[in-house]
Parts: structure tokens; C-alpha cells; sequence
């Protein structure tokens, strides 16, 4: 008898049912919004309940957007991600681990600023349906912490009355479609 070779079903990020976004402290008083507008990633795993997915997602640096020109320039810059020398931040998983009926905790290494650190994000699942196309779609809500520091963006400035102009926690929070490849 042969053994039964299952075959991995892989899952692509749909870029226009998807947002990739980070919070951060400004001034510590308010929160400034930027997300990334161009990103790319894949899940394969072996079963359709996503407990043993493998996740690998890229987002471009020079995609950023926080509403605001100068601010956007400045964080391309060689002060935060340097985006000409590192024009990419990317995630591989590690691991995912079922928390309860419809959460994970999703371990991985973040590259950007040419730093690879571990990471660990909760995941809630949305649940699957089918589009009007016949797709096979899925969703996914992902949050978590960093330190930017940590990476290499260690950018600071004191305020004259000795206030911390930006903060080192990065908040993440990603809303991601998938679907279903054939």
C-alpha cells in the first residue's frame, strides 16, 4: 500500500479586500494611522482549518501612507525604514497555535530595516464563503505589538518641554481576505 501524499491547498491574499495597518503614539497624547498599500502573501497548509499554516507575506516600504506627504517621505527615509536600501518588510511563520474555537496565536519572523526579529499575532478567524464568482474565500483579523527599536528604526526627537515625539510601540492590524487557489 502507498502512502497518501496530501497535497497542500494554498491561499493568496486578495490585496482589495485586505488592510495592512500600524499605529503609532505621536507625542504620546494621539495616535497616528499609516497602512501599507501594496502587499503580497500566501497560506498553505494541509487541511482547511488553518491550524497548521504556513503564512509568508511582503509588504512594500515605499507603499506607506499616513495621509500626510512629508510625514510618508520622512518614514521612506534613511531615519526610519530606508526604503532604498530596504525596499521590503516581510513575514514568514513559525507557527499557529489554536487559542480558542476561532483564534491563534500566529509566531513568526518580521524582517524590515534589515532586522529579523520573532513576532507573535493574534489571529481571529472571520469564517469561508463563497464569492460571486465561485471563489472560495476566507478572513482573518490579525493584531500584536513591536518595538520599532527593536528593528532598527530608532529615529527620536524630544520635544523642547521633554516630551517623546514618536513612540517605540508599533501597533499592527491587519484585515486579510484570502482565496482559495485552484
Amino acid at each position: 500500500m502507498e502512502a497518501q501524499i496530501a497535497k497542500a491547498l494554498t491561499w493568496a491574499i486578495d490585496p482589495t479586500h485586505s488592510e495592512v495597518q500600524f499605529k503609532v503614539k505621536h507625542l504620546m497624547v494621539s495616535t497616528v494611522t499609516g497602512s501599507f498599500g501594496h502587499f503580497e502573501g500566501t497560506v498553505e497548509m494541509a487541511d482547511d482549518d488553518f491550524a497548521d499554516a504556513k503564512i509568508s507575506f511582503s509588504a512594500d516600504i515605499n507603499s506607506i501612507s499616513t495621509g500626510n506627504e512629508q510625514r510618508d517621505a520622512h518614514l521612506k527615509s534613511g531615519d526610519f525604514f530606508d526604503a532604498e536600501q530596504f525596499p521590503k518588510l516581510t513575514f514568514t511563520s513559525t507557527g499557529m497555535k489554536k487559542t480558542g474555537d476561532d483564534t491563534f496565536d500566529l509566531t513568526g519572523n518580521l524582517t524590515m530595516h534589515g532586522v529579523t526579529k520573532p513576532v507573535t499575532l493574534k489571529v481571529e478567524y472571520g469564517g469561508q464563503m463563497q464569492d460571486f464568482y465561485g471563489q472560495t474565500k476566507a478572513g482573518f483579523e490579525l493584531s500584536g505589538v513591536l518595538k520599532r527599536k527593536e528593528f532598527g528604526l530608532t529615529w527620536d526627537a524630544v520635544t523642547e518641554a521633554g516630551g517623546v515625539v514618536v513612540s517605540d510601540d508599533v501597533r499592527l492590524i491587519m484585515n486579510i481576505q484570502v482565496t482559495k487557489q485552484a
